[in-house]
Order: C-alpha cells, then structure tokens, then sequence
C-alpha cells in the first residue's frame, strides 16, 4: 500500500505532494511525484512565452516585443498561464506538473526564483529542457502546465 503524500494542495485535497526524502525537501524546487487520488479531470495550459496569449497568426513580430531579461520573460508566461488558471477557478496550489523549455539552461535559478513568486511552497512535478530556439524571435523560455481540476 502507497504511503501518505508529504502533503496536499490547500486547495485541492486530492493532489498530493510526494517526497521521498523529506528531511530533504528544502533542497528540491519541485516535487518528485505528484499524486492525484480520483480527479474530475485536468487542465493542460499550452506553452506560454513573453508574448501576448492572443496575437496574430501569421505573426505580426511588432506584437513579440520581449524583455531580455529571463526574470521579466518568465513572469510573463507564469502571468499568462495565471490568467488561465484563474478563468477556470484554479490557482497555482491546483497544478501538478511545470514544464520548462528554455534556450539557456545557465539561467534555470533565476527561471526557478522566479517560478516561486508565483507557486510560493508549492512544488508541483517539474521538467526543464534545453531548446535551440523558440516560436518568436527573443523568446527565450516558454512554460506549460497541467492542473487538477477540483472536486
């Protein structure tokens, strides 16, 4: 029989955070696992970059202009992907999984620090990848995650 998550969502009990070391956890910005026992469902949000959610297809470049700064990108795509969360009645304590796609993996701290305003102690599971570039020119991250529905 599985052991009790180290602990659950504030606001959503069925997700549990799982530790397996947790004397350890002050070391980890991210969960191991995440557990969710009988969920209505989930949420996948789309990649989000420093652009604007909605902008036009074929790009008009004059709507990507990115900050250079990988702290002031990342809050635009965590700010993105909380205007989702919120438009479906979640917050961030309701994600389970991040992931991270980034064009230099040297700035993955300050991505992280940055990730934390937005989650404060939470730590759903996380992936960081490499990438070469990405879908506008100055982008340098984008951010996708999955979020249990409540209930």
């Amino acid at each position: 029989m599985a052991s009790r998550p180290y602990r659950n969502s504030p606001t959503n009990p069925a997700i549990g955070e799982i530790q397996t070391n947790p004397a350890r956890v002050a070391d980890m910005p991210y969960a191991p696992a995440i557990r969710i026992e009988a969920p209505k469902g989930l949420l996948i949000v789309s990649g989000a970059t420093p652009s604007p959610l909605y902008h036009k297809h074929p790009h008009d470049w004059s709507e990507h202009n990115h900050p250079n700064d990988i702290r002031e990108q990342t809050r635009l795509a965590m700010q993105t992907i909380g205007s989702v969360l919120e438009d479906q009645d979640l917050t961030w304590t309701d994600v389970i999984k991040v992931s991270k796609y980034l064009t230099d993996m040297r700035e993955i701290e300050l991505v992280s620090l940055t990730i934390k305003e937005f989650v404060a102690d939470w730590s759903p599971a996380s992936t960081t990848l490499c990438v070469n570039s990405l879908s506008t020119p100055g982008a340098r991250i984008e951010i996708e995650v999955m979020a249990a529905l409540r209930g």
